[in-house]
């Protein structure tokens, strides 16, 4: 890209988090929603906007489940609607993300979890993989609740 003045403008530059403002996941516990889009990264005054594994966002709900009459009466109704305003924690992202053995992390898509303003879980199930760093953040009850989680330190055995 050519600047105005004639100088070259790059427009790439290397970034430790993956999950900004504008970008969308997908939502992998029983709250409702399907696919969010992040607004704000909260408390990241360092990272510029980006947030990574563990880091709470403030998402708008892009698509939801659809509620029937009959089921909106009932106590265990959808929480969530399209357009709503929430927070959420991510629990995976496309950027690779270097472990302190030396491996490198990266999941297929983005992903969230739904929380109330308690900071607890909305949903009640989480349906998918989550990383290990979330234990080491302080959300341990997300960890315990994904049927698979990423470890962060496996051993190997080396033969020589």
């Amino acid at each position: 890209m050519i600047g105005l003045k004639g100088t070259l403008n790059v427009s790439y530059y290397p970034r430790p988090y993956e999950m900004g403002l504008t970008d969308s996941g997908q939502v992998i516990d029983n709250s409702g929603a399907l696919l969010v889009e992040c607004v704000n990264v909260l408390k990241q005054k360092v990272n510029n906007g980006w947030g990574g594994v563990g880091d709470e966002i403030v998402c708008v709900v892009k698509r939801a489940r659809p509620v029937s009459a009959a089921t909106q009466a009932t106590s265990t109704a959808v929480k969530v609607r399209k357009g709503d305003v929430r927070r959420a924690v991510i629990v995976r992202t496309k950027k690779a993300v270097r472990r302190p053995d030396g491996r490198l992390v990266r999941f297929d898509d983005n992903a969230a979890v739904l929380l109330n303003n308690k900071r607890d879980m909305l949903g009640t199930r989480i349906g998918g993989v989550v990383s290990a760093d979330l234990r080491m953040k302080g959300w341990g009850k997300i960890v315990s609740l994904a049927p698979k989680v990423c470890e962060s330190h496996k051993r190997f055995l080396v033969l020589s």
